[in-house]
């Protein structure tokens, strides 16, 4: 549906505020709005508030019949968005859905009855007694002209808690299991893996998981388009940020070198500030990698032997992204206050390679609020075309969409206005017309569009 924006919200809808001072103090003062596109309107609908000029579609429901006679699935999280034939645009989703869910948060109807052999041959986990795990994948064909949905399927099944991930330069997605369940019970498999699904695929693909990217609660993944390396996050209290070194990249079933992410200047640095500002903003630190052994990680132990090793501890990482020529990835509990960090990794000229230690890339903590009122557990997040950061909260439940400019100016550009559940899966079609983002507890996937070319200007 497009609606109208007929009346403004409380002024906490329209909160701004710079950079200088805001990024490590709570209990600030609110500025008036000075970047972004403006305060938020009302929507009558009682779903949506956006700034003036700007309008919304829902695309995708959960429950509804997709093209290749399955159903959209539940828990509409993690999303990239693709290039696809004649100008249209492929979004390919995760379904975060987890282990013991019944068959109506899957694709495969009430009682699985539309799962065929066919699909079982395809999919990662059949289930140990005839119930498929039903996380996953769906690709959507979005025609941005008409601003229409073309087509819909399934791409990915048999995972679990397929939280994000990320997209590939050379056009697929990378999803994630946000999980280290194993076999036994109703699982044939052991999950906590990561899986490639190419966005061009036009039905279910082989559900093969990455093992070089090791086994343990994944998040989300990016990659330096220049090396080829792909950075990973994990999403636990005192979680590692890892890097995987292909050895041929483009290529990532053929292996390489999963490594932990430790400070030059401190092994075993503590990055999330609880309890003292021990990282300071803006502050570039210079970054060593080191290998990893024992990647499968059966007792679910890999993070605790790489801080045992000297890598660095961060506070959930969930959400990252490639852009500006770095990587940028939110902490969700991070800070004094626990309301959510963002750094900036800036890798090496001659990053995965024997040079590296000549020019080490570096780390910087961007952005570190302590404030509530500007970002809420950031979570999910994408790199606008004109540089700033889109930012999905994760918080009380009465959630926001943040933008932060390169500068590290916050603005807000949406507020999820039904109270229930979290923003996901934040993107751009590659013409950068319209944005898309899911909204989890509702099932819904929506289709963004307005004068998103003013913030370029």
């Amino acid at each position: 549906m497009t609606l109208s924006r007929r009346r403004f919200l409380g002024s906490a809808a329209a909160i701004t505020a710079g950079f200088a001072g805001l990024r490590c103090t709570a209990d600030l003062p609110i500025s008036e709005p000075s970047v972004g596109y403006g305060p938020l309107l009302d929507d009558p609908d009682g779903l949506l508030a956006l700034p003036e000029g700007f309008s919304y579609r829902i695309i995708s429901l959960q429950g509804e019949r997709m093209s290749d006679g399955l159903i959209v699935p539940a828990a509409h999280d993690g999303m990239a968005a693709f290039a696809g034939p004649g100008g249209s645009t492929v979004l390919v989703r995760n379904h975060e859905v987890v282990s013991g869910a019944g068959p109506e948060a899957g694709a495969f109807g009430p009682g699985h009855r539309l799962l065929t052999d066919d699909h079982r041959a395809l999919i990662y986990d059949a289930g140990a007694i005839g119930a498929p795990a039903l996380g996953g994948t769906t690709t959507l064909v979005f025609d941005t002209d008409s601003q229409a949905l073309v087509s819909h399927h399934l791409s990915l099944g048999g995972t679990l808690r397929n939280c994000a991930g990320g997209p590939t330069p050379w056009g697929s997605w990378i999803s994630c299991e946000e999980t280290t369940e194993r076999a036994g019970g109703r699982l044939a498999q052991d999950h906590g893996y990561v899986f490639e699904v190419p966005s061009a695929s036009e039905g279910l693909v082989p559900a093969v998981p990455i093992t070089g990217m090791g086994r343990f609660n994944h998040e989300a993944v990016a990659v330096d388009p220049a090396s080829g390396v792909v950075y990973l996050t994990e999403d636990d209290g005192e979680g590692l940020i890892y890097r995987f070194v292909p050895n041929r990249p483009g290529e990532l079933l053929l292996g390489g070198r999963l490594q932990a992410l430790a400070l030059l200047q401190q092994d075993a640095m503590d990055t999330r500030n609880w309890d003292e500002q021990a990282v300071p903003v803006g502050h570039p630190m210079q970054v060593r990698w080191f290998d990893l052994d024992e990647i499968d990680a059966p007792d679910n132990d890999l993070r605790f032997r790489g801080l045992s090793a000297g890598a660095a501890r961060f506070a959930r990482g969930e959400g990252i992204w490639y852009g500006n020529d770095a990587v940028y990835f939110a902490c969700t509990s991070g800070g004094r206050a626990r309301k959510g960090q963002i750094f900036r990794y800036r890798p090496s000229e001659h990053e995965g390679t024997d040079r590296e230690s000549e020019a080490p890339g570096t780390l910087e903590l961007f952005v570190e609020p302590n404030n509530g009122t500007l970002v809420e557990n950031a979570d999910n997040l994408t790199v606008s075309p004109w540089g700033d950061l889109v930012v999905c909260e994760d918080g009380t439940g009465d959630d926001y969409l943040v933008g932060i400019t390169p500068d590290g100016d916050l603005y807000k550009l949406a507020h999820n206005l039904s109270g229930d559940g979290e923003f996901a899966g934040a993107c751009f079609s590659p013409d950068g017309s319209t944005f898309f983002v899911n909204m989890q507890s509702q099932g819904y996937t929506l289709a963004i569009t307005g004068p998103w070319h003013s913030r370029a200007a």
